[in-house]
């Protein structure tokens, strides 16, 4: 499969993959429980783990694209690792509470289905004992959604500014042109060509058409790049170069969406939108 073939289609595979994980922890871990259950003699319907293993990874398949979301806001990157550690470190208690209430809500239905009641336990010691878990299953998650980054970034194949690292190029603005490495060949894209720039944790992604170029950059750094080429930041995970914009549909909380000649769709903050409308006019 060709990477511009998957990434038509990204979202679909990454819930199915996330599906697949947690499905397969949950039919192990039910299996498991049953038979230590039974090795133990204790009298517990052999539908109960089910439920406890089911509702738990039903809950948490729900939260990884809470946990993704947040990662954006709090990125794991050199400069903002301590301060961003920290944030993981705090946001891992409410995770941690989200994922107890959720699969007590949804335990205590199918103990009622079933005509009976169900008892987390004291909850005192149950949400410690939870928790410990939690913080676990949390950089899981992280450690995960990162390892995917990066296989995701080297199947893409990853851009360099062309005067970086190269010798034997005369010198000449960094921003003309990009060297994009993909499967060990070189070869260049023009400034001009790219449609919008998005913000990817360490990276940037530049979007040229159809294709996605990875670059090891800082939104505020490519900004500082590209200035007076005719790009303009939207959002603080985008940036638009400002002939490819076809339209803006604005809302009315203020924000908008800037649609692309590529078919493309931005968002624009309401903080950039002013300044977007007058620079188009």
């Amino acid at each position: 499969m060709q990477p511009q073939t998957y990434l038509g289609r990204r979202r679909l595979y990454e819930a199915a993959f996330w599906i697949l994980i947690l499905g397969v922890h949950a039919v192990a871990n039910s299996i498991t429980t049953n038979i230590d259950l039974a090795r133990a003699d204790l009298s517990i319907a052999r539908w109960e783990p089910w439920v406890w293993e089911c509702s738990s990874a039903l809950v948490l398949l729900a939260l990884v694209p809470v946990v993704a979301a947040f990662d954006r806001r709090f990125p794991l990157q050199r400069g903002r690792m301590r301060r961003s550690a920290l944030a993981h470190l705090a946001f891992s208690v409410p995770f941690s509470l989200l994922h107890v209430a959720g699969m007590v809500a949804l335990r205590e239905v199918a103990y009622a289905w079933m005509g009976q009641d169900y008892r987390f336990g004291d909850w005192s010691v149950y949400l410690r004992y939870e928790y410990l878990k939690d913080v676990r299953t949390y950089g899981y998650f992280l450690a995960v959604l990162y390892l995917y980054r990066f296989a995701l970034r080297r199947w893409q194949g990853e851009a360099e500014f062309l005067t970086e690292g190269r010798e034997d190029l005369p010198a000449e603005p960094v921003t003309d042109r990009f060297l994009i490495k993909k499967l060990g060949r070189e070869f260049l894209v023009r400034v001009e060509d790219i449609d919008w720039i998005e913000a990817a944790g360490n990276y940037v992604t530049l979007h040229v058409g159809e294709r996605l170029y990875p670059l090891r950059e800082t939104m505020a750094g490519i900004q500082a790049r590209l200035e007076g080429r005719g790009f303009a930041r939207v959002h603080r995970s985008a940036i638009v170069n400002l002939d490819r914009v076809r339209e803006i549909e604005p809302f009315d909380t203020g924000d908008a969406r800037a649609h692309m000649h590529g078919g493309g769709v931005v968002a624009v903050s309401r903080r950039y939108r002013q300044a977007l409308k007058e620079r188009l006019a």
